[in-house]
């Protein structure tokens, strides 16, 4: 048997984490085994040998799959095999891309595929939580160059305590739920969400996963030591001319300073004029008819130029590209119940960036079934993010939803849900629309979102909004500034995107990926109070548009009643092949769905009208309802028998009325009176108590005759 060589981190509260290789998948470039408890991670990694020509950029591809046998089942659907990555899946393979791919070597172009799978798990194991730390340990024993390592931790806040990958019901308890990546120097990526903490909590967080952290990268430098550390291999991925990049520099830094000092507020206007710089420095250089023109180094090079010319500007003369201060927020407009349709809907602009965001009301037939390998249920808020290829004037199809948009649905959907009131009887689906984008569209989805949910009514318990916030630093110095609210071009050539949600009282989610070295805490604080001040300068201009929520839901919109009732009734309502049920809905036009807790059976009772939901009300209450002695009730004549007749009291329930109960006088045929299908008012006066079975009276409702 071989014996695989093993790493142990102590977690310090009797758990630990161990790191294996050697054993398994041992073709790969790296690969490792990490164990928690009864949560088994397999990471590989394989980078290809040399890159594809004309590639520019690092082709990673990041692919985290869950192995439904990890959890001793049988995945769904007719195949009985995993199909498609799930949205959580994809989810966790965002969190490990974002932390990995600035770290490999700007210059390395080769496609690198890392894969993680979950290999055996439980369902109180949090395996995203580990993810991290098993591709950047397969990278640690490879000789792929890599500036690493990193690892990731969950840090949660249960009962006021900050614990390093809390369980699955831990999670649940938690008020504060985020997810840190970091080097040993600095942290990398940071995605959570939380229940309106402070800034100075959320820094307290960072800093307590990023103690974890630095433990777990002194274990995979410690493993690769074990293994007998590889050289990385040699690379040479670019072809540099680096007189083609002097020329360039010379003649058109200047001149991209100029335009970035224009503070031209149209982007596509900036765009033109940093592209007409390109155009001119071919013409006057080249002959299109006669020279070769290396156009793909100049476009390289010139990216470059653009990039430091726009911070230069920044960093030197405190001049964004679109003119606004550091810490001014875009122009904003706003407007709710803008679509009849929808039951609630919203348009949120800030800039350059528009959300046309739309709430729908359903029904528990209406809940997304999640089938998840460590996690069965059902949710029912569902936020869904569509960001349209017209939305930045690009001409190409629209190709359906990508992992971009599913993450940036999730942030959303974190800064919101926290928010929703307590009791809610729908199903909620918002849909956000990016019908314009330069920058910030994920925050804007939830502003938008935020506006149509109380314009539907929904008794949000506060308004929630949300800003990008970036980063320009320079390397030669300690200079820095942070900008409010960043365009998509302070985005690409800047230095960190750290997106906070929040309402007045504190922070609901957050997402930060960093780009540089040596980002310092000083720094962190300094934009998170700016990120506070703009978050409340943009609440003031959703509350100006909307306050508070509608007093009551669009006339349109469907009308739900829940109530419970005993656990044993369920099966009564419902009825043999759901007949009884099928009936009621057939009966009154509704719509019921039927669930059950521990304690009681939950009816969920929609329709478009408050009678049809009465009509419904009152049949399932006569099913529920326990018959109870001394009542008089109007009831329906179902047989007739010599000695008596069997009356319907309540639907599913019937009583014997003795023929020596329905009158005073003495009856020799019960036909005398009664015919199969009269309605006839009897009283309930005694019932068995071993058979439960029900006795009734007429003759105690008619006058007593007075005797001879």
């Amino acid at each position: 048997m071989i014996k695989p060589i093993e790493k142990s981190i102590d977690l310090g509260d009797g758990r630990s984490i161990v790191i294996e290789t050697g054993k398994l998948a041992k073709q790969a470039d790296g690969s490792v085994v990490v164990r928690m408890g009864n949560t088994y991670l397999l990471a590989t990694v394989v980078s290809a040998k040399d890159a594809k020509p004309d590639v520019d950029f690092m082709p990673l591809s990041v692919d985290y799959r869950e192995k439904f046998a990890a959890a001793g089942r049988f995945p769904g659907g007719f195949q009985k095999r995993e199909a498609r990555p799930s949205d959580y899946e994809i989810l966790v393979s965002r969190l490990v891309d974002r932390a990995l791919r600035p770290l490999f070597p700007e210059d390395y172009h080769a496609d690198t595929f890392v894969n993680v799978s979950l290999i055996s798990g439980d369902s109180e194991s949090t395996p995203d939580a580990l993810a991290g730390l098993a591709a950047s340990a397969a990278l640690a024993v490879s000789d792929i160059p890599f500036n690493g390592p990193i690892s990731e931790v969950r840090v949660g806040r249960v009962n006021g305590e900050l614990k390093i990958n809390p369980s699955a019901s831990e999670v649940k308890e938690a008020d504060m739920d985020i997810v840190v990546a970091a080097s040993k120097e600095n942290i990398m990526m940071v995605e959570g969400e939380m229940s309106e903490v402070s800034e100075a909590e959320l820094l307290e967080a960072m800093k307590f996963a990023h103690e974890a952290i630095k433990i777990q990268c002194d274990a995979q430098l410690e493993l690769a030591e074990m293994v007998g550390s590889q050289e990385k291999r040699e690379y040479s991925h670019e072809e540099n001319d680096e007189d083609l990049r002097k020329k360039v520099w010379d003649a058109t830094f200047d001149k991209a300073k100029e335009v970035a000092r224009a503070a031209n507020p149209n982007k596509h206007e900036r765009i033109a004029a940093f592209d007409a710089i390109v155009t001119e420095f071919i013409e006057s250089n080249y002959n299109a008819e006669e020279d070769e023109i290396p156009e793909v180094l100049i476009k390289r090079y010139f990216h470059d130029v653009e990039k430091e010319a726009v911070r230069r500007v920044m960093l030197d003369e405190n001049v964004r590209l679109d003119g606004r201060a550091m810490d001014e927020i875009r122009p904003i407009w706003c407007e709710v119940d803008c679509l009849p349709g929808p039951h609630g809907s919203a348009i949120f602009t800030r800039g350059e960036t528009q959300s046309l965001t739309t709430v729908t009301l359903g029904s528990k037939l209406d809940e997304k079934i999640v089938d998840n390998v460590l996690e069965k249920s059902v949710d029912r808020f569902l936020l869904h993010y569509n960001f349209p290829p017209f939305s930045t004037n690009d001409a190409k199809p629209y190709r359906g939803v990508g992992r971009r948009e599913i993450g940036h649905g999730n942030l959303a959907h974190r800064a919101l849900k926290r928010m929703l009131p307590d009791e809610l009887p729908y199903v909620l689906r918002v849909v956000s629309d990016i019908l314009e984008s330069n920058g910030s569209s994920s925050m804007a989805t939830v502003c938008a979102g935020t506006m149509a949910l109380m314009d539907a009514g929904i008794q949000f318990k506060k308004p929630v909004s949300g800003i990008a916030m970036g980063l320009i630093t320079d390397k030669d110095s300690d200079k820095y500034v942070v900008l409010s609210d960043i365009l998509g071009d302070e985005d690409h050539l800047g230095d960190m995107d750290f997106k906070v949600t929040g309402t007045v009282d504190g922070i609901t989610a957050t997402q930060m990926d960093i780009k540089v070295d040596g980002l310092s805490y000083e720094v962190l604080e300094k934009a998170l109070e700016q990120a506070r001040r703009g978050r409340l300068h943009i609440l003031d201009k959703i509350t100006e548009t909307i306050s508070e929520p509608r007093e009551d839901y669009k006339p349109h919109a469907p009308r739900i009643v829940t109530i419970r009732i005993p656990k044993d009734m369920i099966g009564a309502v419902i009825g043999p092949g759901g007949k009884i049920i099928q009936e009621i809905q057939a009966e009154t036009n509704t719509n019921i769905a039927i669930d059950e807790d521990e304690k009681n059976g939950i009816v969920d009772i929609s329709a478009s009208d408050k009678e049809a939901i009465d009509k419904a009300l009152n049949r399932i209450k006569a099913i529920v309802a326990v018959p109870e002695v001394g009542t008089v009730y109007t009831g329906k004549v179902k047989s007739i028998v010599p000695f008596g007749a069997f009356v319907e009291i309540l639907p599913g329930k019937d009583g014997l009325l003795h023929i020596s109960e329905i009158e005073w006088r003495r009856l020799e045929k019960v036909e005398d009176v009664l015919k199969e299908g009269d309605m006839v008012e009897v009283k309930l006066i005694d019932v068995d108590q071993r058979s439960g079975k029900l006795k009734l009276s007429r003759k105690v409702l008619l006058p007593r005759p007075e005797r001879k």
